[in-house]
């Protein structure tokens, strides 16, 4: 009769080594496994919406060249007129150049806005009343002569252009400046 403790093996608390080290290799690998689930995810993630994204970017652009070390001002802008006509146009300069600047020369451009039939003329013009006539035949614009007298003015100061004989637009180069010029000025 065979002994009974030869075939039956005694039952054991103790793991073996094999089954332990599998286990810690298993939860180190989860582990490894969710951190980078987690990097993942939080890199996918959208920064927090900044309302002065233009500024930020700006800014980080600035430190990467030397002539804006000191500043740098920024117009942009994306317009489709009321005609359909798209508009972009984005213009950057150093502010040490700017202040450095002869100002006296750029004075021109502002007189010719410092009148209230002129802005108005160019509102009509953006708004796509472009011909002599048309403009003639809205009274705020004021007589045939003063009107001649205004668009001569804008067209000296690059306000406006002339497309055609007797028709006039706002040059796309000058569409944003002029809204950037009217929104600093606020209401």
């Amino acid at each position: 009769m065979p002994d009974k403790s030869e075939t039956t093996p005694e039952p054991t608390s103790e793991p073996t080594a094999e089954p332990l080290s599998e286990a810690t290799d298993l939860r180190a690998a989860l582990a490894a496994l969710s951190r980078r689930v987690d990097s993942l995810e939080g890199a996918r993630a959208a920064p927090p919406a900044s309302s002065l994204w233009a500024l930020d970017e700006l800014r980080r652009r600035r430190a990467q060249h030397p002539s804006t070390a000191e500043g740098a001002v920024l117009l942009s802008g994306s317009v489709t007129l009321p005609d359909g006509t798209p508009v972009e146009w984005q213009q950057g300069a150093s502010s040490a150049e700017l202040l450095a600047s002869e100002w006296g020369e750029r004075s021109a451009a502002f007189a010719a806005l410092g009148h209230p039939v002129r802005v108005e003329l160019l509102r009509h013009v953006l708004n796509g009343v472009r011909g002599t006539a048309e403009l003639a035949a809205i009274e705020s614009l004021g007589t045939t002569g003063q009107l001649h007298h205004h668009l001569r003015q804008l067209l000296g100061a690059g306000w406006l252009r002339q497309s055609a004989r007797g028709s006039y637009e706002v040059p796309a180069s000058r569409v944003v400046p002029l809204l950037v010029c009217l929104a600093a000025v606020g209401e």
